[in-house]
């Protein structure tokens, strides 16, 4: 049994040291357990895939955006369906980002696998502020502001208002 499923049950979330998403380790000083919040998938037609998406897991449409790219959620976890732009680049899996506490303490960490500290984003990819890689060279976004705050900074900068639609869990 995997940790992913070890921690369903209060019993075994406490055999296994898991945590709801609102705790925090009472032994960590520095940084919180980092949060999943996105996952980013690479598709060819988004709009079918958002279509599936909502229609077989009733998952709601957060923002579709001019660039074709569309946000899904089910009230916990965003899903980001990203046109491919790159020619011969597979569809699938893109990147997973991560709400984090520090950055710096988790670049430190990072290294000490021997791993390049995560780089600046740029200015105009409001979502995260850093990227890295694991060891194996999976991407993943860093964000202390999380998805969710900083998902339209470029629409409220330009005066559009976000209307939040509430997601029932």
């Amino acid at each position: 049994m995997g940790s992913e499923s070890a921690c369903s049950g209060l019993g075994l979330r406490k055999r296994f040291g898991c945590l709801r998403r609102d705790q925090k380790r009472e032994d960590s000083q520095e940084v919180s357990m980092a949060k999943i919040k996105h996952i980013a998938i690479v598709t060819m037609d988004a709009p079918k895939l958002a279509e599936f998406y909502t229609k077989v897991f009733d998952m709601k449409i957060l923002h579709s955006s001019k660039s074709g790219a569309t946000y899904l959620t089910d009230g916990y976890i965003n899903v980001a369906l990203l046109p491919n732009k790159a020619e011969g680049k597979p569809n699938g899996l893109n990147h997973i980002g991560f709400e984090i506490d520090n950055q710096e303490e988790i670049a430190r960490r990072i290294e000490a696998f021997g791993i390049k500290a995560p780089a600046q984003r740029p200015r105009n990819r409001p979502y995260a502020e850093t990227r890295g890689c694991d060891p194996e060279g999976n991407n993943f976004d860093l964000s202390v502001h999380g998805f969710q705050e900083v998902e339209y900074e470029a629409d409220r900068e330009r005066g559009i208002k976000r209307v939040q639609e509430k997601v029932d869990a």
